[in-house]
Formats: C-alpha cells, sequence, structure tokens
C-alpha cells in the first residue's frame, strides 16, 4: 500500500474515533476518557511494535528522534485531552471538522519547520478546509 491508502484508512478511523468518542465520554470526566484511550493506543502501539521490529534498535536511536517523539506524543495528549473535553461540550459533527484545522497548522509549519515548498494547491486546499470547518461548526 502506498502512503495515500494509509493517510484514508487514517482518516477512517479517526471519523470511527469521534464517534466512539462521543458516545463513551457521556457521563464520565473528559480526562479520565483520555486516559482510558491512551491505554488502550499503549497497549496497541507496543503489540504493533512487537509485532513487527526489532524492539533492540531502541537503545540506538540518536537523542533527537527520543527528543521530537517525545514532543509529538506530549502535543498528541494535549490534542487528546482537548478533543475530548470539546466532544464533551459539543456535537461530534461539529467538533470534528474544526479539529481538522490542524491540516492547515501542519501546512504551515511544514513550511515554517521543515522548509516544505508550499504550493498553489496548499493555499487553495487549506482555504477550502478552513472554510468547511468553519461553516460545519457554525450553527445558524
Amino acid at each position: 500500500m502506498n502512503w495515500f491508502t494509509w493517510a484514508i484508512l487514517s482518516a477512517f478511523f479517526a471519523a470511527i474515533t469521534a464517534i466512539c468518542a462521543k458516545v463513551g465520554v457521556e457521563g464520565i470526566d473528559s480526562n479520565l476518557a483520555t486516559a482510558i484511550r491512551t491505554s488502550i493506543i499503549l497497549f496497541v502501539g507496543w503489540a504493533l511494535a512487537f509485532a513487527t521490529t526489532d524492539i533492540g534498535a531502541m537503545s540506538s536511536l540518536p537523542k533527537r528522534t527520543w527528543l521530537f517523539l517525545i514532543l509529538s506524543g506530549l502535543a498528541t495528549g494535549l490534542s487528546w485531552a482537548c478533543y475530548f473535553r470539546a466532544l464533551q461540550m459539543g456535537e461530534a459533527s461539529r467538533v470534528a471538522p474544526v479539529d481538522k484545522l490542524s491540516v492547515i497548522f501542519a501546512i504551515l509549519f511544514a513550511g515554517i519547520f521543515l522548509h516544505e515548498r508550499l504550493t498553489w494547491h496548499h493555499w487553495i486546499g487549506g482555504t477550502l478546509i478552513a472554510g468547511g470547518a468553519v461553516m460545519l461548526a457554525w450553527k445558524g
């Protein structure tokens, strides 16, 4: 499979995540819901790693790799905590599109920090995503 197929699968599972999380967060603290979800993800992540990777290679990972994986994990945890709180307070059909504004941030950050070349496709696509998120979030 190529990157696009994996990205479509990611979007599909993210949609299922939003629906399951909305139902699962009802009646409990959003931080507890995030902790439960994270525990499951931790188990699945390690199961996949043990099944497909030489775990011994961890000891030879560069410090830079560790640093950025740790920062990524912290950002993910904060994102999920915010996402679950938003789902607890709002409708999944409105929260999920706003959450996808992360695409715009990712495009901007890729240009700024990774020096990726951004084309008019990025700007038009980002504008459409922003417009769609605003349209879906707005309760008129």
